[in-house]
């Protein structure tokens, strides 16, 4: 058994992987995003947060993207507000946004990631509406601020 050091490293073990440190596969961030996408009939934009602990991070140090679901692309602003990953998922033309995707990672560091911090703790205590999302290492929880309405543009 793996032997920890200090109770702060057993807090973070417990709060990021809660079933355990073996326990079964998670599947992709990236594939919650398309799935979730998908589930809600390719929408004009949804917000969403899903836990560290549920998915394996495959977008770490991406901030700013573009991704394409079945033909519709999407401007996606995603960062990490610890015990979430937070998405927002805009429709929208193709474009280079690598130079927004390192502006903003550039402004996470600058910060210390302190804002993102804070705003993963705030949306533990306010992400209230849940939705179940299928993946192929089975459903995954991601969770919303306030409760979108479906086929909303704004």
């Amino acid at each position: 058994m793996l032997l920890l050091k200090t109770t702060h490293e057993i807090f973070l073990r417990i709060l990021l992987f809660p079933a355990g440190w073996g326990g079964r596969p998670r599947p992709r961030s990236s594939e919650v995003l398309t799935q979730h996408l998908l589930q809600r009939n390719l929408p004009h934009w949804t917000s969403y947060c899903v836990k560290y602990s549920a998915v394996a991070n495959d977008q770490f140090a991406l901030s700013n993207f573009n991704w394409d679901v079945t033909g519709t692309n999407y401007h996606v602003l995603r960062t990490g507000c610890f015990p979430f990953i937070k998405y927002h998922c805009s429709r929208a033309p193709p474009q280079d946004l690598q130079l927004y995707n390192r502006l903003f990672t550039a402004l996470k560091a600058i910060n210390l990631g302190i804002p993102t911090l804070m705003y993963g703790l705030g949306s533990w205590l306010f992400a209230t509406v849940t939705e179940t999302v299928p993946t192929s290492c089975g459903p995954v929880t991601i969770y919303f601020l306030i409760k979108e309405d479906e086929g909303a543009v704004f």
